[in-house]
């Protein structure tokens, strides 16, 4: 992990068993917590914002409906990186995706999930999914095809 950034580049075999891990908690009704209104959308333009995303590529949707479906979705090749949360350092460390929607829409996805409690109750933590404030390249996937 670099310390300026806090991020790493996880192995393929690491992130097929997290994007495992992650279907396995989300088809057993994982809770899905999505901010739809963070503090950094205050200064940031409505078109990068969780919410506006959600309701530009699936208007009239359920965005938790929404996000599930998405999530599940996920393949190592819309892997970017594993970021350490600076806010939060005792939480588990998030993972970066990025997906194209409608040809030529990027799209950032950054989760984290955890499990809760005793009887192993799985919550993924959606931080964003909005379009991307710069596009997103080829070489920032470090298993894409």
């Amino acid at each position: 992990m670099t310390n300026a950034t806090k991020s790493r580049i996880e192995s393929e075999l690491e992130i097929k068993a997290y994007l495992q891990n992650l279907n396995y908690a989300l088809k057993r009704d994982a809770k899905i917590e999505f901010q739809v209104r963070r503090v950094v959308d205050d200064k940031r333009d409505e078109k990068y914002t969780n919410l506006y995303t959600i309701n530009t590529l699936f208007p009239n949707e359920n965005p938790l409906d929404v996000l599930k479906h998405e999530l599940l979705q996920i393949k190592v090749e819309d892997y970017i990186q594993t970021v350490k949360d600076l806010r939060f350092p005792k939480r588990s460390e998030m993972r970066e995706f990025g997906k194209v929607y409608n040809g030529s829409d990027d799209v950032y996805i950054k989760i984290r999930v955890e499990l809760i409690g005793q009887s192993g109750g799985a919550t993924t933590f959606v931080m964003s999914f909005h379009f991307a404030e710069r596009a997103l390249t080829s070489d920032m996937f470090p298993y894409k095809k």
